[in-house]
């Protein structure tokens, strides 16, 4: 699925559009997958929740863990090929898209991944980081 507008983006779309049908109101807001015949598909549902979301009603975790009642674990572990894999809900929770790049910063036991483009750097104690004041 194409990632729609949200939050006021998303109100102000909503707003210009004024009397558009829904489905025209869906697919300008991009909330349009293609199916495998290349026919689209309107995401409809995906829609009005951001629609309410960004009208600040929140619909509790909005399906981010997989099953009811699942809290996610903030532990992992390195995978038999030395890989450390963060799972899809945190990508979810932090509204990561596939492609979103990062800067891997390595400290004493510990490793940060920096969205590319952030301005200062602040550690895990909250205290700038000797790269971030120099």
């Amino acid at each position: 699925m194409n990632s729609g507008l949200t939050g006021s983006d998303l109100l102000a779309k909503v707003k210009e559009l004024g009397d558009a049908s829904k489905s025209d109101l869906v697919r300008s807001c991009g909330y349009v997958s293609t199916k495998k015949d290349g026919t689209e598909r309107l995401n409809f549902t995906a829609f009005y929740e951001a629609l309410l979301e960004a009208k600040g009603m929140h619909l509790g975790d909005s399906g981010h863990s997989s099953k009811p009642g699942r809290k996610l674990s903030f532990n992992t572990k390195v995978q038999f090929n030395g890989n450390l894999m963060v799972g899809k809900a945190y990508t979810a929770l932090l509204d990561l898209k596939p492609g979103d790049e990062f800067e891997i910063k390595l400290g004493r036991r510990q490793i940060r991944l920096l969205p590319l483009g952030t301005s200062s750097e602040v550690d895990l104690e909250g205290e700038e980081s000797p790269e971030a004041t120099a």
